[in-house]
């Protein structure tokens, strides 16, 4: 059996001999099975190994899995553990008999066929008989694990809230995080609740989590596509011991809750790696925490995958490839400003390009790129760090955010003297941003002679395929929206609204899509920026050379069906 499988990863994959008699030493020395230790050791890639098992044991591959139809009550039988040990999942059952025993038939998905013995030990459990095999990837049966206990009864919040009523002792004790979210098998509600109110945020897509005390409640919210919804309601008895338990996982002091504390800690559920920044604050009923999700695993985002129109894509990709001169991004928090800066970044992140940003924080690692996590507790702020690294010959500079005059002056200055300076201002629109920088100090002609050009971006929500529907809006709608009655009755267009179905969490949005403004900054409208800085004369002159505001941009994405009139009108209410 060893030589034909030898055989068939030399004849059909070209591994070398020499590679599988080390591997062969490898499991002899320290355990483990050739195949796994070959994909360890990059001799070959886990979908080779799994398409040579298939020559070995006559098994399909499912590339993707369904999710489980098993009930939940068998993940009280079958230990998550024992399903992450051997790499496999049962994925479906059969009511019809199999054979002549009478047994239902079962598909079981595993990683290693060589398992057999546990594959045997799992039908067992689940009482079935003549389970067929069926191989998969890593990550795909992982993933199928952590859904099937994740959505598990047995592990539901308000089952979780009612198991703590009992439970008042030991849940102050430190825990040490482990690999898994899913793995913790502690026996403490507290912890219980937590992961879960983690897992379940990390499944629906959430961006924050909220932890509110009141007056005679405890609110835990979840920020799901900018909209904060309500999600559960413990008792107010158990607000410390849930608080205390954040508190640990981030390492902060659980005595301390007179002062704000941050702090970090790091989660991963099934191939999904989350960094969590943890942020506490005191309040007359309790501390009130905050956390941010920001999944390492996501890849970053191009330009024309965050709804950059193709006409403004091409001015930006112009504009970035100038050799100096300062490109801004503007909105309010929350708004994808770093998400484009990103986006940026990755279109003109090459080798013989010298990169290095100032953030705070550092939300995502970029290959290639140096970039500094700006600490004001010993210093080193926006300003100080960006005069470090002038003294580090860098071509493009990426500036968290301009702030203050001194972060301004040094960021113009160093966009003079021949550097490409990135960053983002909190301002409404791009014509306001001039209004904003003549306000810190920065004279007009300097602001003319160094801005290439100003990108306004909001973020409104997509909506969702499954259940999207079409309606007729009625003229006070479209009115307020900017758009004429009579034109949009005419032209026949159709638009939609939100209905709501299991897969976008009933709010019938699924996503987020930018709306953008592009201000290209010409002779005329440098010439007007040194005589003004009202913001309304250079906005009429920007749109009369051209430019789309983010209102406009929003009805065209309103028209081909992305989103609704109220989301328009939401996000672009300035």
């Amino acid at each position: 059996m060893r030589q034909s499988f030898s055989k068939i990863l030399i004849d059909s994959f070209g591994v070398p001999e020499e590679d599988i008699k080390d591997a062969a030493q490898h499991k002899l020395n320290k355990g483990g099975s050739i195949g796994d230790i070959l994909v360890m050791k990059k001799s070959i890639t886990e979908k080779q190994l799994l398409v040579a098992y298939t020559f070995l044991y006559d098994l399909p591959i499912w590339a993707k899995l369904p999710p489980v139809s098993f009930g939940p009550e068998f993940t009280q039988k079958i230990p998550i553990q024992f399903l992450k040990q051997y790499r496999m999942v049962p994925i479906e059952k059969a009511d019809s008999p199999e054979d002549s025993t009478g047994g239902r038939a079962c598909v079981i998905a595993v990683n290693n066929p060589a398992s057999l013995s546990p594959a045997e030990d799992l039908a067992r459990l689940l009482e079935m008989e003549g389970c067929k095999l069926v191989l998969a990837s890593r990550d795909s049966i992982a993933s199928a694990i952590n859904d099937w206990y994740d959505s598990a009864n047995v592990n539901s919040a308000e089952q979780l809230v009612q198991d703590m009523e009992d439970d008042a002792s030991g849940i102050m004790s430190e825990i040490e995080e482990t690999a898994d979210l899913l793995d913790d098998t502690s026996d403490a509600p507290i912890i219980k609740l937590v992961n879960h109110v983690i897992s379940k945020a990390i499944k629906e897509r959430a961006s924050d989590i909220h932890m509110q005390p009141q007056h005679n409640s405890f609110k835990i919210r979840y920020r799901i596509d900018g909209i904060l919804y309500d999600m559960l309601t413990p008792p107010k008895r158990v607000q410390p011991a849930l608080i205390s338990r954040i508190k640990i996982m981030a390492k902060l002091n659980i005595a301390e809750k007179r002062l704000p504390q941050d702090g970090r800690f790091e989660v991963r559920i099934g191939d999904q790696m989350v960094d969590l920044r943890v942020s506490t604050i005191p309040t007359s009923f309790g501390e009130r925490i905050v956390m941010r999700l920001l999944s390492k695993s996501s890849s970053l985002l191009k330009l024309e995958d965050i709804g950059v129109p193709k006409d403004r894509l091409d001015s930006i990709n112009r504009l970035i490839r100038n050799p100096n001169g300062i490109m801004l991004v503007t909105g309010p928090t929350g708004s994808g400003k770093t998400t484009t800066l990103y986006a940026v970044l990755t279109a003109i992140n090459t080798p013989d390009i010298n990169i290095i940003t100032v953030e705070d924080p550092v939300e995502y690692q970029i290959s290639g790129i140096g970039q500094i996590q700006v600490n004001s507790k010993i210093g080193l702020t926006f300003a100080s760090g960006l005069r470090a690294i002038l003294r580090q010959d860098p071509d493009v500079i990426l500036i968290g955010e301009i702030r203050d005059q001194e972060t301004a002056e040094i960021a113009i200055q160093s966009a003079l003297t021949g550097h490409l300076v990135l960053s983002t201002l909190h301002t409404n629109d791009s014509a306001g941003t001039m209004t904003r920088l003549v306000d810190m100090g920065i004279e007009p002609f300097l602001i003319s002679s160094s801005l290439l050009g100003i990108i306004a971006q909001r973020l409104v929500r997509v909506l969702c395929d499954e259940c999207r529907e079409p309606y007729v809006p009625d003229r006070s709608s479209l009115e307020g929206l900017g758009v004429d009655p009579d034109d949009f009755f005419s032209s026949g267009a159709v638009i939609y609204q939100q209905k709501g179905c299991h897969l976008c969490f009933n709010t019938g949005f699924r996503g987020r899509l930018g709306i953008y403004e592009l201000m290209v900054l010409n002779d005329e409208i440098k010439s007007l920026i040194v005589k003004t800085s009202d913001a309304n004369s250079i906005k009429k002159l920007a749109k009369k050379e051209g430019m789309v505001t983010l209102r406009e941009d929003g009805i065209a994405k309103l028209l081909n069906g992305t989103t609704t009139i109220d989301e328009i009108i939401r996000v672009t209410h300035i």
